[in-house]
C-alpha cells in the first residue's frame, strides 16, 4: 500500500530515504535521529550536518545514508510545541513538505519516517498525527512512491487519537456482546450434550432391565440433540439421524411434518418419518442448479466498476484514495474475475464512501462479510456508520488498536 504505520525501530527499517527530526544547529544529541546516525557511522553523519551549518524551523536538508543501507538521510526541523499560538501547525507542515520534496528529488520510491515534533519538542499527539497524514496524503496524490510512518509504540497514538476512547467503547458494546452470546451458546450446547448423556445412560440401563426400547431419549427429543437452545428455536427442516436399538439408521425425525411412517409404532408421535418418504412436497420445489448458475449476481468487479461511474469518479481519484498503488487497481479494472482480498474490498468501499448496506453488499459479491467477531470489521464500521471515510485515519485507529491495515 502507498502508506502504511508500523511499530518498528526507525534505524532498522530499511527505505530508500530515511526522514529523522533534527533541531536547527543540526547537531546530532538523542532520539531517533541519534539511532538512525549510529547505525550510518555517528561521526560521519555529524560531519555532514556542520558542512551544511543550520536549517530554519519548518525546513530539511540531505546528507547522505553512509552505511545506512538507504540513498540519503533527510534532517528535517518541526517547531516546538508552544501552546498553538506561534503558528507551530503551518510551521510543522512545512517541514513535512520539504523533506517529501527531498525525497522525490533523490528519486526515492520508499520513505521512511516518524512524527515530527510529537517527542522532547511536545507537539499534541493528535495534532502531529494529522499533519503528517495530510501532508502525506497530499504528497501522494502527485507521487507514487511508498511511505511508512513508524513509530516506537501504540501508546502515544492512542493518546492522540480524537476518536479512541469512542471506538473502544463501540467495540466493548458489539465485540463483547457479540462473544458473551457465543459463549451462552456454546454453555448451553454443552449442558444439552450432558443431559443427552446421562439420558442415554438411563436408557441403555433400562433395555438391559426391560428389554429393548426404541430410542434413546437423545434421538428422538430435537430439544436435546439440538445446538439450538429450545424446540422452538430448531429449523423446521432439520434432521436428526436415529440409531437407537432395534431401528434401521434410515429412520430420521422431521420436525416439520406432523406425519409418523415405518414399522417402528413406539417413535414419538409427529416426529418420526422414514427418509424414504421425503419428497418436493415435504421441503418444497428447489431450482436445478442450471438454473442458479444461470441467474449469477454481477460480479465484484462489474459491480466495482459500476459504483466508480455512478460516483462520477476517475480511476486515480479510487485508488488513491483507497490508498492502493495503481497497479493493483489496474489488476482489478484488467480482470472481470478478479478475486481481491477483504482489505481491498473494505478500502474501496471507503474511497467510493458507500454506506454499510453497500459495503456489505459489495463484500458479499468478492465472497466476504463484516463480522461483529473481528475488532478490525467492528473498527471499520464504525467510520462508515459515522460517515467517516478517510482511509489514513482509519488506518491510524486500525494501528492503534493492534489490528492488521487497509
Amino acid at each position: 500500500m502507498p502508506f502504511s504505520i508500523e511499530r518498528n525501530d526507525l534505524a532498522s527499517v530499511s527505505a530508500d530515504v530515511i526522514i529523522v527530526a533534527a533541531n536547527e544547529d543540526l547537531q546530532i544529541t538523542g532520539g531517533v535521529g541519534k539511532a538512525v546516525a549510529q547505525v550510518a557511522g555517528f561521526e560521519k553523519v555529524q560531519e555532514a550536518c556542520n558542512a551544511i551549518g543550520r536549517c530554519p524551523t519548518g525546513s530539511a536538508v540531505v546528507t547522505p545514508a553512509f552505511d545506512l543501507p538507504a540513498q540519503a538521510i533527510i534532517h528535517a526541523v518541526g517547531p516546538i510545541w508552544q501552546g498553538g499560538t506561534h503558528n507551530e501547525v503551518a510551521s510543522l507542515r512545512s517541514a513535512y513538505d520539504t523533506a517529501l520534496s527531498l525525497a522525490a528529488e533523490n528519486n526515492a520510491s520508499s520513505i521512511a519516517l516518524p512524527l515530527l515534533s510529537a517527542g522532547i519538542y511536545g507537539f499534541p499527539a493528535d495534532i502531529s498525527l494529522s499533519v503528517a497524514q495530510n501532508a502525506i496524503h497530499d504528497f501522494l496524490d502527485s507521487h507514487d512512491s511508498e511511505i511508512r510512518l513508524v513509530l516506537f509504540d501504540r501508546s502515544a497514538l492512542q493518546a492522540g487519537l480524537l476518536t479512541y476512547d469512542r471506538i473502544k467503547e463501540y467495540i466493548d458494546d458489539v465485540y463483547v456482546d457479540k462473544h458473551s452470546s457465543a459463549r451462552k451458546k456454546t454453555r448451553k450446547a454443552d449442558e444439552a450434550r450432558r443431559i443427552n448423556t446421562f439420558n442415554d445412560t438411563i436408557f441403555t440401563a433400562a433395555s438391559a432391565a426391560f428389554g429393548a426400547l426404541s430410542a434413546p431419549p437423545s434421538a428422538v427429543i430435537p430439544s436435546l440433540a439440538s445446538p439450538y437452545k429450545d424446540a422452538d428455536e430448531t429449523p423446521k427442516d432439520a434432521v436428526y439421524d436415529r440409531e437407537g436399538p432395534g431401528e434401521t439408521s434410515d429412520e430420521i425425525i422431521d420436525t416439520a411434518s406432523n406425519k409418523t411412517s415405518g414399522k417402528n409404532s413406539d417413535a414419538v408421535d409427529g416426529e418420526v418419518i422414514y427418509a424414504s418418504t421425503l419428497t418436493t412436497e415435504t421441503f418444497g420445489q428447489s431450482p436445478c442448479l442450471s438454473e442458479l448458475l444461470s441467474s449469477l449476481d454481477a460480479s465484484f468487479s462489474t459491480t466495482l466498476l459500476s459504483l466508480i461511474d455512478a460516483k462520477g469518479m476517475t480511476d486515480a481519484q479510487v485508488y488513491k484514495r483507497a490508498n492502493m498503488s495503481r497497479q493493483l487497481f489496474s489488476k482489478i479494472r484488467s480482470d472481470a474475475l478478479y478475486k481481491p482480498t477483504k482489505k481491498t474490498v473494505l478500502a474501496l468501499a471507503i474511497a467510493l464512501e458507500l454506506d454499510l448496506d453497500a459495503t456489505e453488499d459489495l463484500l458479499r459479491r468478492a465472497g466476504f462479510a463484516l463480522s461483529h467477531s473481528n475488532k478490525a470489521d467492528i473498527i471499520v464500521e464504525y467510520f462508515i456508520m459515522n460517515n467517516q471515510f478517510d482511509i489514513f485515519e482509519i488506518n491510524a485507529t486500525l494501528y492503534a488498536f493492534d489490528q492488521p491495515l487497509l
